[in-house]
């Protein structure tokens, strides 16, 4: 590949991690930001977005020479916004330059007219060079007129400009959700996070700059504190420690922390002593009584929560429990927030979870890099607390729904002496095509239900979310014939396998 030699001011395509080449312009970083170390890198800005970040050289490629070739491979109405915000911007600086250029000539014919030779004057370095000084391309960054942009949280001060569009809530780019609320609303956020704001009251946290080069993220000089290390929480821990968090574990079986010590994690004898330690404390247990007697019960949570200490509760429970464990929190002046995953071990291990928040704002914010290093994104829902466990349980009930239609549908296919795998793969190729899909098909077809979510955990859900449902007095018809078709595997002894296991109590 030819060498590009590239330089502030410059119209670029950079491609960040697993996303599509996006359109962009080179920037002078904020002061206080530094270059990350290794290969030369530039710190680019986003059109259509509120991104910006340090983008590798060989990830870069010259806007004007690869347009036509990116606008064939990617035909997203946000990729398209994205572009005309572009043309605009070159729109714009053209009208620039021919002012400028119209006043020069006016200038010159009028120093002509006075003297014979051009003296050079101070301020007139730039006409000398034929062209716009460094720090001038810096100002004039790209103004995307296809997106509301919030302000991204301060970088030691500094702040990208807003400007107020409408916004495609479907975006999944960098972005996974916009604001159509005005930007002075936002509070800012540090550690170089932006927070983004829905109309229904969801916000989401995203990479930004420097922290999202290479899939490293900056994590929060907090001490933070882990409780339980099961199927989730040992995917969780084992992110925050390569992320560079300092973190410190417990677990009711403590042969489970032998592997995190080795990792560099800390051992707290009880969740008492972990909270007492640490700054922020995450927990992740099995259901609302053990979440419960992890907080209330002997060497507790509660023993060790003082004034301003954060405790995170990543459990999937009911909105009672929660409701519950925030209040005797905040009674010994604690800060609580609720924050359950959506995903699997795998994609615990991966960092890829979903996180739903819900509590003190405050809290969220602090746990952003934390939030960075488990998951893909984060969401807060405004309200109060209990608010996400009603989103969570409401997620795993159309889950745990979908799972068990599935292996309804694998064994009517049977019984009626169609193939099952001729089945998958005709289903693998229509609307409902998805990893989750493939993925749980394959293993019930290869007899492999080696857990990445129990089943005992998503009956669990199933069975609170049908109990919260009957609080509002709202049917759930679907959910509660589902329910009883994991009773039933659960009494064929497949609690501690798979959710996919389920197919066995169709078999049986």
């Amino acid at each position: 590949m030819a060498t590009v030699h590239l330089r502030i001011g410059d119209l670029v395509w950079g491609k960040l991690g697993r996303y599509p080449p996006w359109p962009g312009k080179i920037v002078s970083p904020p002061k206080d930001l530094k270059k990350p170390r290794g290969k030369k890198c530039f710190f680019v800005k986003f059109f259509g977005t509120e991104d910006h970040a340090w983008i590798k050289v060989e990830q870069l490629k010259p806007y004007h020479p690869h347009k036509e070739e990116m606008i064939k491979i990617n035909k997203g109405k946000r990729f398209q916004q994205a572009v005309d915000a572009v043309e605009e911007y070159l729109k714009k600086a053209k009208g620039k330059d021919q002012t400028h250029s119209d006043d020069k000539s006016k200038s010159d014919k009028g120093r002509k007219a006075a003297k014979p030779m051009k003296i050079i004057e101070e301020d007139d370095e730039d006409a000398f060079k034929g062209g716009s000084s460094d720090k001038e391309q810096t100002d004039s960054d790209p103004e995307p007129s296809s997106v509301r942009r919030l302000v991204a949280g301060t970088v030691t001060g500094f702040k990208w400009e807003s400007s107020q569009v409408k916004d495609d809530p479907h975006f999944h780019h960098f972005l996974l959700s916009q604001s159509e609320k005005p930007a002075s609303s936002m509070e800012p956020i540090t550690k170089r996070l932006k927070i983004i704001e829905e109309d229904t009251g969801s916000t989401s946290i995203q990479a930004a700059d420097s922290t999202a080069i290479n899939g490293s993220i900056t994590p929060t000089d907090k001490r933070i504190g882990f409780l339980g290390l099961g199927l989730m929480g040992s995917g969780v821990v084992s992110n925050l420690l390569k992320m560079g968090h300092v973190v410190t574990v417990w677990n009711r079986t403590a042969e489970k922390c032998d592997l995190f010590i080795q990792e560099g994690a800390r051992l707290g004898r009880t969740p008492a002593e972990v909270v007492s330690m640490c700054d922020i404390t995450f927990s992740c247990v099995s259901d609302p009584k053990a979440a419960r007697d992890l907080v209330l019960g002997p060497s507790g949570v509660l023993q060790g929560i003082r004034p301003g200490k954060c405790y995170v509760e990543m459990s999937t429970v009911d909105p009672e429990t929660t409701i519950e464990l925030a209040q005797v929190i905040t009674s010994r002046g604690g800060r609580f927030l609720e924050a359950p995953v959506s995903g699997s071990q795998q994609l615990s291990n991966d960092g890829m979870l979903v996180i739903v928040a819900a509590g003190d704002r405050s809290v969220y914010e602090d746990c952003s890099s934390c939030f960075q290093a488990m998951g893909k994104t984060s969401f807060f829902i405004a309200g109060e607390a209990g608010n996400a466990a009603r989103m969570m349980l409401i997620l795993n009930m159309v889950q745990g729904s979908f799972m068990a239609t599935i292996a309804e549908g694998l064994t009517l296919a049977q019984a009626t002496g169609q193939s099952q795998q001729t089945f998958l793969d005709i289903l693998c190729q229509g609307q409902m095509a998805s990893t989750f899909v493939d993925q749980k098909c394959q293993n019930i077809l290869q007899g492999n239900f080696k857990p990445d979510y129990y089943l005992k955990h998503i009956q669990k859900d199933l069975r609170l979310a049908i109990s919260m449902g009957d609080s509002v007095n709202h049917p759930t018809p679907m959910a509660a014939a589902a329910n009883e078709v994991y009773k039933r595997a659960k009494a064929l002894d497949q609690s501690d396998n798979d959710m996919s296991a389920v197919y066995r109590a169709y078999i049986h």
